[in-house]
């Protein structure tokens, strides 16, 4: 037991750390952890009774897309299909302003947040249908929500550059005015190996990370992906890659998958799921036993690939419904890949923590020196809360309240009450 006559700013009491661990409180000051210990006794500015929940650093979204979302009532989804989707939010797009964009952003962020999502990586759209406007709502977004979460802007090409080369000067400016690192498609480009390489050539000039859309249907044979591992080699940008979808990797052998396991760890490339619209947009050529077409990450990860669990669209033709709860996402995933043991749910938990930071090049967890950004799940720790999707009790970022949704309450009647005294 530890004793200190400092008045700290706040103290969580009774939260656990891990799965039926045991009780310890956290002590905040300056914005940074400054003890986790059983029964730590001092005075508190804010104290909070966190009766037993569990305590972790928040949810990252290692993949949304912010500018795009809620435009469902504009589109029209007939085939269900990737070219679609892609279509229609062409369509739409030149409609989109600053003020329409920030809107729609703040509406999935704010869910976001009480969910318990305290950092996310968006992919903003920029050619000539849509300008800067998106990309200037993000970073208002960016702004505007950082007392709660940390937003990271990807500038993204996602209907090519060698067929649209004004596309490649206007990511350009984005990454000089305030882009946090860059993104392409290559499937979507007519030379999709030299979309990888004018990408790595923004990524070198600005010196920042780089996220691909890649390989995003069934046939193991139609892939951009060892252009990517090439150039993430050849220009020394290991650690500072990641690959999204990729879900023909869910229609490898179990040898081939594991043959590219070992060359992305060796080129120190991450992957990120996206289940919700990888499932919805694939497999739509089969009229029965509809393939799931979502990478294993879990297999992944088990080879020491860098993997995470993401959002990516929410209410638009690429994915017509979602919440941006990222515990949701996580048991989903669990399920699609038809997992139970509790080493593999503790993964899968991982994907939307600790692994999807390390994608992001942060760290996580609670621990002293850390920054004081803490989230509360009405569960028992991190298996529970995937097995369960359990509910968001609250959080605080930098050690400030951030939100609080409390727990629920039923109200009995008298009578139920008077019933069960012996």
């Amino acid at each position: 037991m530890t004793t200190s006559a400092l008045p700290y700013d706040l103290v969580i009491r009774h939260v656990r750390t891990e799965e039926d661990g045991a009780l310890v409180d956290i002590a905040v000051q300056g914005g940074r952890i400054v003890a986790v210990e059983p029964r730590f006794r001092c005075e508190a500015i804010e104290e909070f009774d966190a009766q037993g929940a569990f305590a972790f650093s928040g949810f990252v979204d290692s993949h949304i897309h912010l500018d795009k979302a809620c435009i469902l009532d504009r589109c029209v989804i007939c085939e269900g299909t990737l070219a679609e989707a892609v279509r229609e939010t062409a369509r739409v797009k030149p409609a989109f302003n600053e003020a329409d964009v920030y809107q729609r952003a703040a509406r999935l962020v704010e869910k976001a947040i009480v969910h318990g999502t305290t950092r996310m990586r968006s992919f903003v759209e920029i050619d000539p249908r849509v300008g800067f406007r998106s990309f200037e709502a993000i970073k208002r977004i960016r702004r505007d929500f950082a007392f709660a979460i940390d937003v990271e802007i990807c500038a993204f090409a996602q209907e090519g550059l060698t067929n649209e080369p004004e596309s490649l000067v206007m990511l350009d400016q984005a990454l000089a005015e305030g882009a946090d690192l860059i993104g392409g498609c290559p499937y979507i480009d007519p030379e999709p190996r030299r979309h990888v390489g004018l990408i790595f050539d923004l990524a070198e000039k600005h010196d920042v990370a780089v996220d691909f859309h890649l390989d995003f249907d069934l046939d193991p044979a139609n892939t951009n992906l060892p252009a990517v591992i090439e150039e993430t080699v050849r220009r020394g940008w290991q650690g500072r890659v990641s690959i999204g979808h990729v879900t023909n990797l869910s229609a490898m052998s179990p040898g081939r998958l594991s043959r590219v396991a070992a060359a992305l760890v060796e080129a120190g490339i991450a992957l990120t799921v996206l289940p919700s619209t990888d499932l919805f947009l694939n497999g739509r050529g089969a009229d029965r036993l509809v393939p799931r077409g979502v990478a294993p990450a879990h297999v992944l990860a088990a080879s020491g690939v860098v993997t995470s669990i993401a959002t990516n669209n929410v209410l638009n033709p690429f994915t017509p419904f979602g919440d941006a709860s990222l515990i949701r996402m996580a048991n989903l995933y669990a399920n699609v890949a038809q997992l139970s043991r509790a080493d593999d749910i503790d993964a899968v938990f991982a994907m939307v923590d600790r692994s999807a930071a390390q994608l992001m090049g942060v760290s996580s967890g609670i621990r002293v020196g850390a920054e004081a950004t803490i989230v509360l799940m009405d569960c028992r720790g991190p298996r529970s809360a995937v097995r369960e999707i359990a509910p968001v009790i609250a959080g605080w970022k930098r050690g400030r309240r951030s939100f609080d949704n409390g727990r629920p309450v039923i109200h009995r009647p008298v009578e139920t009450i008077l019933s069960t005294i012996p």
